[in-house]
């Protein structure tokens, strides 16, 4: 949900390499966990679905300040998991640069912002489905936190780095980008709401794709049956 919406040369040469090093950081941590299996098999199918349909929404933006459009990474992080998630972050951030939808030089600290949203997303699901929650109000609450940390990061990332060229002090650039990552925190909620009917369909007819959700004991299970 939330990405930086800057051009090329936006960032001052050592805010780019600080994010890209981190960002490098991040992968090179995610491509180890998944060299040692730390992916399931039906994660891979979902991850698939769930990076087609962040790619195709993120293109969608509302020209609204920089610019506000929905991603999905909440119901990529849920479905897909922390590692896979962080890797389709990467990849539709590098899709979409390729297209002209956000800066080369920003990838990382772009794929940070979303891979940051997946990773709360998916904890604070597993946390919440641990505490029983209904799937929908846990689907929701969890995709919302997570889209609300990362819009949250992302006005952190601009604050810090500075953005060149601007004339605004330090102190006028932070209220300025406050008032962006509002407007994201209330896109967060929206999305966050679509994530929840989302995941709870996706219960109601396939529970084994999602964990942490229990599936509901077949007839056989129900008499005691066994083969």
């Amino acid at each position: 949900m939330a990405h930086i919406h800057l051009g090329e040369g936006s960032f001052p040469l050592w805010a780019l390499a600080l994010w890209t090093l981190v960002g490098i950081g991040l992968i090179s941590i995610v491509v180890y966990r998944v060299r040692k299996g730390g992916i399931k098999t039906h994660q891979i199918a979902l991850a698939g679905i769930a990076a087609a349909a962040s790619f195709a929404i993120f293109q969608f933006n509302l020209p609204v300040w920089c610019g506000i459009h929905m991603n999905l990474t909440g119901l990529v992080g849920i479905l897909a998991g922390p590692i896979l998630g962080t890797l389709i972050a990467l990849v539709v951030n590098v899709f979409s640069a390729a297209l002209g939808h956000g800066a080369v030089g920003l990838l990382g600290a772009n794929t940070l912002v979303n891979a940051t949203e997946a990773i709360v997303a998916y904890y604070g699901f597993k946390t919440l489905m641990r505490m029983e929650w209904d799937v929908f109000p846990a689907s929701a609450s969890a995709a919302t936190i997570g889209l609300s940390s990362g819009a949250v990061l992302m006005g952190v990332i601009i604050v810090i780095s500075g953005v060149n060229g601007s004339a605004l002090p330090r102190a006028d650039l932070a209220v300025a980008v406050g008032g962006l990552v509002g407007l994201n925190l209330g896109v967060a909620v929206i999305e966050g709401i679509l994530t929840g009917f989302i995941v709870q369909f996706l219960a109601s007819v396939r529970p084994d794709l999602l964990e942490f959700v229990d599936r509901q004991p077949s007839e056989e299970e129900h008499s005691g049956v066994t083969a």
